[in-house]
């Protein structure tokens, strides 16, 4: 079988809970590291599914890789290469497909619920669940690109997640987490909780509490995510 690729694009956001299930099912993967200089590749059929991961920057920056990543998600689309993007990944994707990319109003970092927005939706991706709570961490949002089915929302920014062609799935919100992903995201972005907490805005402490549950519960429903994306994978 084809490997599934995974982009980073910071060393600090790796495919974390992502990469531990598709190693669990048995599925190959190959990670390329945008942050350590490789390049995008030419063609998306050299793989069965395209993962991207968060990262710090904005899909806005003048950043060389964007345009070539930028076509290659296009063509990943057109030839039905399913693709999944968690956070700047997602909006990437979004971007790629035509939609604006801007700063919110509202940022969000911490355990943020979402409620789904499309009951088949919620039953084919998230095992059936009404509303969860992943983690949170972006100033940027998307706008949906043409054909998108929104399926995730919630009270600060409308647009968090929406599937294209039952195929490929954007997320503003992360559910790749781990304990050690929040708590090394606590310590690089220290200076952006140190604030007491808000509903928007959760302090360290917050975001910390009761961690092994949230983040079990979390691996919960990125399961059921991971499930329903692979069906996919081209062969």
């Amino acid at each position: 079988m084809r490997p599934i690729a995974i982009f980073r694009f910071s060393p600090t956001e790796g495919p974390a809970y992502f990469a531990d299930w598709l190693d669990a099912a048995s599925l190959p993967w190959r990670l390329i590291a945008i942050d350590a200089g490789d390049g995008v590749p030419e063609d998306p059929r050299t793989f069965s599914g395209i993962g991207m991961m968060g990262g710090p920057m904005s899909v806005t920056d003048a950043l060389l890789w964007i345009d070539p990543l930028s076509r290659f998600l296009r063509e990943a689309v057109a030839q039905e290469v399913p693709v999944i993007g968690h956070c700047l990944g997602g909006q990437l994707l979004a971007q790629a497909l035509g939609a604006r990319v801007q700063r919110t109003q509202v940022p969000e970092i911490g355990w943020i619920d979402v409620e789904t927005t499309d009951a088949a939706a919620g039953q084919a991706w998230f095992g059936s669940r009404a509303a969860f709570t992943p983690f949170q961490w972006h100033y940027d949002v998307f706008e949906l690109p043409s054909g998108a089915t929104r399926v995730l929302t919630n009270r600060f920014n409308a647009n968090q997640a929406y599937v294209i062609g039952d195929r490929h799935i954007g997320f503003q919100c992360h559910i790749e987490m781990t304990d050690d992903l929040v708590r090394t995201w606590c310590r690089t972005g220290a200076d952006e909780i140190a604030a007491p907490g808000t509903p928007a805005r959760q302090s360290r402490d917050e975001i910390l509490r009761d961690l092994a549950p949230r983040v079990a519960a979390l691996q919960a429903v990125a399961g059921s995510v991971y499930a329903r994306w692979t069906q996919g994978l081209a062969r």
